[in-house]
């Protein structure tokens, strides 16, 4: 029998993930509407990631024939400084889902739940490729500045990274 407190925690998982869905689709309005269309591809592929993390969770819960209780979603930020700060603040957002990830896999060895943290070890090389890739897309950001020329050229790796992933 599953502990409700690893439920209580799967739910808010499952929340923080479809926050985060809706942090990235706003993102993505942002980028579209400074004409960062590549930037705006990426992040709206990464909306859709977001909500299937969230669906996963959803499912195992219905799998160890618990609720899932979807929260309201918070609004999210919609107002950047620049292209860095968007995605500074993006790379911090992984950063907390990892944070959260792990405390979850602690708790579910600390419960013996060892079906639980078997299911989450997905999720931790997930944020593991997450956090990697938005830390190397700050660090490229960091280099080109507020360079008109950079930043058309990250924008546009984004964008040749986003279709060369839709391509498989």
């Amino acid at each position: 029998m599953i502990k409700n407190s690893i439920v209580k925690k799967l739910n808010q998982q499952m929340n923080l993930e479809f926050d985060s869905a809706s942090l990235y689709l706003q993102m993505s309005a942002w980028c579209s509407y400074k004409g960062f269309e590549g930037s705006a591809m990426f992040l709206k592929r990464h909306f859709q990631e977001e909500m299937q993390h969230m669906q996963r969770i959803f499912d195992y819960l219905c799998d160890i024939n618990q609720q899932p209780i979807v929260d309201s979603v918070k609004k999210p930020h919609n107002n950047f400084e620049s292209l860095i700060h968007l995605f500074e603040k993006n790379y911090n957002n992984e950063k907390i889902i990892s944070m959260k990830i792990n405390d979850l896999c602690e708790l579910a060895l600390t419960e013996k739940d060892f079906s639980t943290f078997e299911f989450l070890q997905w999720y931790v090389s997930e944020q593991h490729e997450e956090e990697k890739l938005f830390k190397s897309i700050v660090a490229k950001l960091n280099l080109v500045g507020s360079s008109s020329e950079g930043l058309f050229l990250v924008d546009k790796e984004l964008k040749n990274l986003n279709e060369k992933i839709e391509r498989h």
